[in-house]
Formats: C-alpha cells, sequence, structure tokens
C-alpha cells in the first residue's frame, strides 16, 4: 500500500466508504424481502450476482494497480463472492418453501460477518497508511518509521532476515531554496520521492527522517547488495522541472550512508550508523554513497555534543 499515492489513498477511501454504506443498504433491503416475503431481485440469484451489486461495482470498477495483488483486498473478493453465493441459496430457498433453513440463515449471517470484518480491516489499513503519511512527500513518517524498524530489529534477532538501512540526504539542498523558492524546494523532495518508490522492491520503504533526508529500508537485503541498488538510484537522479513563470529543469543529487540494521545494538545506534556512512559520503565530495564500517566506530563513540557538531557542520553546507 505504500506505493500508492496519499491521494489515491483519500479517493478510495471516500468510494469504500460509499460502497460500504451501499452494501448496508443492500443487506436490508435482503433482509426485508426474506421476511416480509416479497420478490427477490434476479440480479441476486445470478452466477455473477457479486459483479453488480452496488458494492461489486466498486470492488471491479478501476481501484489503483497496487490493490489488486494485495492480500486483504483479494480477501475481500472471495468472501463477497463466497456471500453472493449463500444469499442466492437462501432467496431461493425462500421462495420455494415459504421458509428459510436456520442454519442456511446462520451460514448467511457467517458469510456477512466474515465480509464485514475484511472490508473493515482493509478500511483500518487505508486509514492508517494516511496517517503515517508526510504530507508533503507521501513518504512514510518517522513514526511509521521506528515501529517498523523495531519490528525488523525483532526479526533479525531471531535469524530470520537481515535488513539494511540507508540514509539520503538531498545535495546542497539550501541552494535550491535560496535560489528557486521554498515551493520549488518542495517539488524536488516529492520528485525525489517519487523516484524512489517506483524503483524499490514492494518491500522496501522509503520514510521521511527529516528535512531533505530519507531513510530507507531493505528487508532481506546485505549491505553490499544494497550499495549496487543505491548506485543505480544515484546515477539515475531525476530531472525535475520547476514550475514558474519561466519553466526550468534542474538536478538535485544526493548522498548515502549505508549500514545494517544491526541486531546486537539498538535501532537509534544503527540509525546513527547510517548518519556517519553518510557524514563520510559528504565528506568525499557527495553525489555518493558510503557503507559504515568499524572505522567509524570512534565517531559514533565521540558523544551527542561531537555528533551534533557534525550534523550542524553538514546542513550548513546544504
Amino acid at each position: 500500500m505504500h506505493t500508492v499515492s496519499k491521494k489515491e489513498l483519500q479517493d478510495t477511501l471516500q468510494q469504500l466508504n460509499q460502497a460500504i454504506y451501499n452494501h448496508e443498504q443492500w443487506s436490508k433491503d435482503l433482509i426485508r424481502s426474506m421476511i416480509c416475503r416479497l420478490p427477490y431481485d434476479n440480479r441476486d440469484i445470478a452466477d455473477d450476482a457479486h459483479h453488480h451489486c452496488r458494492f461489486g461495482q466498486w470492488y471491479y470498477g478501476t481501484p489503483p494497480q497496487a490493490f489488486l495483488e494485495h492480500p486483504a483486498f483479494k480477501a475481500i473478493g472471495a468472501e463477497h463472492r463466497r456471500m453472493h453465493q449463500v444469499t442466492a441459496q437462501l432467496l431461493l430457498e425462500s421462495a420455494s418453501t415459504g421458509v428459510v433453513d436456520p442454519l442456511h440463515y446462520d451460514n448467511f449471517i457467517s458469510a456477512a460477518e466474515r465480509l464485514r470484518l475484511e472490508i473493515y480491516s482493509f478500511k483500518h489499513e487505508i486509514e492508517e497508511s494516511i496517517n503515517t503519511r508526510d504530507p508533503l512527500t507521501g513518504a512514510e513518517n518517522r513514526f511509521k518509521m521506528l515501529s517498523r524498524l523495531r519490528e525488523l530489529l525483532e526479526l533479525s534477532k531471531r535469524g530470520v532476515q537481515d535488513c539494511s538501512i540507508v540514509i539520503m540526504d538531498l545535495d546542497y539542498f539550501k541552494k535550491v531554496n535560496d535560489t528557486y523558492g521554498h515551493a520549488a524546494g518542495d517539488q524536488v523532495l516529492v520528485t525525489w520521492v517519487d523516484y524512489i518508490k517506483k524503483n524499490l522492491r514492494k518491500y522496501d520503504r522509503v520514510y521521511r527522517y527529516g528535512g531533505e533526508e530519507f531513510l530507507l529500508s531493505f528487508p532481506g537485503n546485505d549491505q553490499q547488495s544494497v550499495k549496487e541498488l543505491i548506485e543505480r538510484l544515484r546515477k539515475g537522479t531525476p530531472e525535475i522541472v520547476i514550475e514558474g513563470n519561466e519553466a526550468k529543469s534542474i538536478m538535485v543529487t544526493a548522498s548515502f550512508g549505508i549500514t545494517a540494521l544491526d541486531p546486537v545494538l539498538s535501532v537509534e545506534e544503527s540509525i546513527s550508523r547510517a548518519d556517519i556512512a553518510l557524514y563520510e559520503a559528504k565528506k568525499a565530495g557527495r553525489n555518493c554513497s558510503c557503507i559504515w564500517d568499524s572505522t567509524m566506530a570512534s565517531m559514533q563513540n565521540a558523544g551527542s555534543g561531537d555528533l551534533g557538531a557534525i550534523a550542524g557542520e553538514t546542513n550548513e553546507t546544504h
């Protein structure tokens, strides 16, 4: 779901809420028809009834492509179809005998409840994704970053999978703001995040770490393979068109600090290693990537005051 834009998520949530309302109205009409022994709608006993109810029209319409393979979205489709199959059986039985077998009614209620749970699980995931997005870039925010990295750290501690993290910082970003204005700077950030998201695997993540800094996580990848991927990203620096009275095309490069999410360290300590590797990349001339190694340990152990000074030095020259 992280590959879906915030606007697409918001639009989908609005459409889903309407689809839920339509489904609830359909359910009320269905039960009323059975209790009052009214004629059923022939569309409700068709083999493809799940395609033609108003909820089905939303589901089989044009959702974002990323949703089509999403497990929760697929589960909704399966439960929705099953519920319609049970419904058709119930309606035909009611019409032919005038009564409904309690077991068949219980099956209908159970199918409807399973569908409801799948729908609201998916709805909650969309809402959470919206609430944990950076409002400007659409990258996930630091709150989501820390909770996710701690989950990945636990997997690493148990030997399930390794994970590498990267801190990315846009080079000389202050000059962009000073030269073109903050609106242009915002456009640069959005373009870079879109570019990164399009070139990551579905399990990789990009988080807004602060200002023009972003943290990327790569579950299941070692540092060397991540460096190769980062180099491909770096060399494909996106061209950014600054809109205004005169459109201007600019190139903004980035520097990267790479490290493993070390199972014997806290998440914060591993992030500190990535930050130190980023500093080394900037010392090397920027527009490059650097992997943390033990020779940098003295800098990590220097203390928060020294590290704060380092951060201040690099930020002044962004």
